[in-house]
């Protein structure tokens, strides 16, 4: 190749070609020689064949004869395989036949099972054998037509299935509303036969309570109440009202995924419920049964919630109970104070306080917080107070009615010991005397004692079972009584007091009576302790009371009134005076109703001898102090024009009468001095008119050694006019007027005229 290459590429194109020809010619001749020395085999081969064909054909048609006798044979094979297989195909339908129909059976059954359930209105077996149909039987038949009917079915049955249960819901919502105060009732019955027990036997423990566990809501045939049985006393309040349905009807609800709106179905319901259950009924304060009513039924209402707190996942949680409590509670409050303020009856009043006790500790026993019932169980006592004193009031005004306001009189031991028992009163003095014994004091004195305290016996009656100290409880009746005293016992003593028809020595004898009711003050304050358990010593928490000094201000109001009806009465006296302002000369004695009136003062104050010593003393200064006025009132009011030196005289044997009373000593200790002041207006005016001492009033006007110092210019011009005024009608009878009488009127000119020069104040 490489001298082949060389020479094209020299371009001996020629001379290769001739070169490849001699070639190509060796070649052929090479294969010429090859096929000479092959050929006579060739031959004898072909010889052969020939030989080989006949004998072919031979065995051909040998081989068509044996295929022809073989198809015949192999049809009848086939044919008989085709049988076998169709039978075999025949026998496998059968056999998947029945497979499927084995499949299939169970879904008709359990179809057959629901509508049987759903007839026998047992939802949540139903529910549970719809689940098992949808989601395990019916997807094995899925691909016949049957299965797409029962499939379209399903919804329905369930629509029907939450509408049945629904209409249980409703149901038990209308059981659980009329027996709800049934279940109250029973559940208060059982705190109060537990709170009698503890009561009876502080030191034992309580009856032992079994608690059922709660009822299974997803059983078939349903399942038991959950409740509480009491080993002595059988049933709890819960065995009243049967669950399963709620169970059963919040189950299905929730395997159905509508949970949501069967809570708040239920949750609307029981809060319309609980708005009725909490509107107490018309005439709940008339009688202590609608009270009971009225708690039995809220009682019942939240009993039953509390159950289902903890038998129910999430129906009634915490939250939702602890706030329609607290919303309850107001209304429940305001409702008791509305109807209790409505009732006057102290004792329905404290049975009324007892069932409020008892609902609070029932309430209180399943976990509600019940601190604003006792707030409210306080303003109670407080309406409870005003009954009880409003009741004193009727008391204390028939005792006074009663009252004859003379001394208390005993006539044997035993009358005497009653008092004595009654009211704490000694006196050695007394207990030595002989019988009949008279006390200072009038019956009303015991009587006023022991009513307060049957008051403060009734006041505790209200603090029993409220879970108070003894501090508070102490405290309390102090203030009750201090109400009791300031208030109602103070009151009727002002009306008492200040009654018109009460007659001077009946307001002497009242004033003696508070006198010794101030001093029960101590006694009181030891009663108190004593039936409270507290100590007298320890006072450094209570309410002191305030006895003592109401007392000593209705006495002083009495001295008052005293002091007024003695002053009435002088006034009374002075109405019956009838002077004749024209006398010539005095009749040579008193008037005669200074004569009585003296009489009278003589006699008042000897029954002052009970009194305190002051209050008579000032009564005694009262009264000269009244009749100097009274005498200067009648000397120098308007209405008399003339006065005559006969008609002075007069006064002044008056004015001497009263002075010699004055001297008499009255009231014990009393100055005779003090008294005889009192009458100074009276007795200076008139030794100044009687002497005719103007000279000695003018000179010594104004100064501290004055003569007639209580004797005023006023005064004397006025009666100086009413001298003139008589002497002018004197004169116009005589008509002719003598030296000496020109010589009068010119000296009453001239005293007129000095004495209007006076300064024209009182000195």
């Amino acid at each position: 190749m490489g001298q082949e290459n060389n020479s094209i590429e020299d371009g001996r194109d020629q001379k290769f070609l001739e070169h490849l020809e001699g070639r190509i010619r060796g070649h052929d001749r090479d294969i010429e020689k090859l096929c000479n020395a092959h050929y006579q085999g060739f031959i004898d081969s072909i010889l052969e064949l020939q030989n080989v064909r006949s004998e072919a054909q031979d065995l051909k048609g040998r081989i068509s004869s044996m295929d022809k006798e073989m198809q015949v044979e192999i049809a009848n094979v086939l044919q008989r395989g085709e049988d076998v297989a169709k039978a075999r195909r025949i026998e496998n339908n059968i056999i998947s036949t029945i497979e499927q129909l084995e499949i299939c059976l169970p879904v008709f059954k359990m179809y057959q099972k629901l509508k049987e359930q759903l007839t026998q209105k047992r939802y949540y077996p139903a529910l549970k054998s719809l689940e098992q149909l949808e989601h395990t039987f019916l997807p094995q038949v899925s691909r016949y037509r049957f299965a797409n009917y029962f499939r379209e079915n399903i919804p329905k049955f369930r629509q029907q299935i939450q509408d049945s249960s629904m209409s249980e819901l409703k149901d038990f919502l209308e059981n659980v509303r009329k027996h709800s105060s049934r279940i109250g009732e029973v559940a208060m019955r059982h705190t109060l036969e537990q709170l009698d027990l503890d009561h009876a036997a502080p030191g034992k423990r309580k009856k032992n309570v079994v608690t059922i566990a709660p009822p299974n809501p997803f059983s078939d045939d349903g399942a038991n109440d959950s409740s509480t049985l009491d080993e002595e006393e059988g049933l709890s309040a819960q065995d009243l009202v049967d669950f399963s349905p709620l169970y059963r009807c919040l189950h299905i609800f929730t395997v159905l995924g509508d949970k949501q709106t069967f809570e708040n179905y239920y949750r609307k319901q029981r809060r319309e419920q609980s708005s009725l259950v909490l509107q107490p009924i018309s005439n709940m304060y008339e009688s202590l049964q609608g009270y009971r009513d009225y708690f039995h039924a809220i009682v019942g209402f939240f009993v039953i919630e509390n159950h289902l707190l903890y038998t129910t996942n999430g129906l009634v949680s915490q939250t939702i109970l602890e706030e329609m409590w607290s919303n309850s509670v107001p209304i429940v409050a305001s409702a008791l104070r509305t109807n209790v303020s409505y009732c006057t009856d102290a004792e329905l009043i404290l049975q009324i306080k007892n069932e409020i006790t008892l609902f609070c500790n029932t309430l209180a026993s399943y976990g509600y917080n019940i601190s604003q019932l006792y707030v409210t169980l306080q303003e109670i006592r407080e309406h409870y107070t005003d009954v009880l004193m409003q009741k004193c009031v009727h008391a204390f005004r028939e005792i006074f009615d009663e009252d004859t306001y003379h001394p208390l009189q005993v006539a044997n031991e035993d009358e005497y010991v009653h008092i004595i028992e009654t009211f704490p009163y000694r006196d050695s003095a007394l207990e030595a005397s002989l019988y009949p014994r008279k006390f200072p004091f009038s019956s009303m004195v015991p009587k006023v004692y022991q009513q307060v305290k049957d008051f403060v016996h009734a006041s505790l009656k209200y603090t029993e079972e409220l879970n108070l100290s003894q501090t508070e409880v102490d405290d309390m009746m102090r203030k009750s009584t201090n109400l009791l005293l300031t208030r109602t016992l103070s009151g009727c003593l002002t009306t008492l007091i200040q009654k018109q028809s009460v007659g001077l020595l009946q307001l002497i004898q009242i004033t003696i009576n508070t006198n010794y009711l101030e001093h029960t003050n101590t006694y009181l304050e030891d009663f108190i302790s004593s039936i409270t358990g507290g100590s007298v010593k320890d006072i450094s928490h209570k309410a002191e009371l305030q006895g003592k000094s109401m007392f000593k201000d209705a006495r002083a109001e009495a001295e008052e009134q005293i002091y007024e009806r003695l002053k009435a009465k002088i006034d009374e006296t002075f109405d019956l005076a009838n002077y004749d302002w024209t006398l010539n000369e005095p009749q040579g004695r008193a008037s005669d109703y200074i004569i009585d009136l003296v009489g009278f003062l003589q006699s008042i104050f000897l029954a002052f001898t009970n009194l305190p010593i002051k209050v008579a003393r000032t009564a005694c200064v009262a009264a000269c102090q009244h009749i100097n006025k009274k005498l200067l009132n009648i000397m120098l009011e308007d209405e008399v024009k003339q006065i005559s030196l006969g008609a002075l005289k007069q006064l002044n044997l008056d004015l001497i009468q009263c002075e010699q009373f004055a001297q008499s000593e009255p009231v014990k200790g009393l100055d005779a001095a003090l008294l005889l002041e009192c009458f100074a207006d009276v007795r200076q005016l008139l030794d100044l008119f009687d002497q005719y001492d103007f000279s000695a009033y003018f000179h010594d006007f104004g100064e501290k050694t004055s003569k007639y110092p209580r004797v005023t210019p006023q005064s004397a011009i006025k009666l100086l006019e009413k001298i003139r005024e008589a002497d002018r009608d004197k004169k116009k009878i005589l008509s002719v007027l003598k030296k000496d009488e020109r010589d009068k009127k010119k000296l009453h000119e001239t005293i007129l005229k000095q004495l209007r020069e006076l300064p024209q104040t009182s000195q």
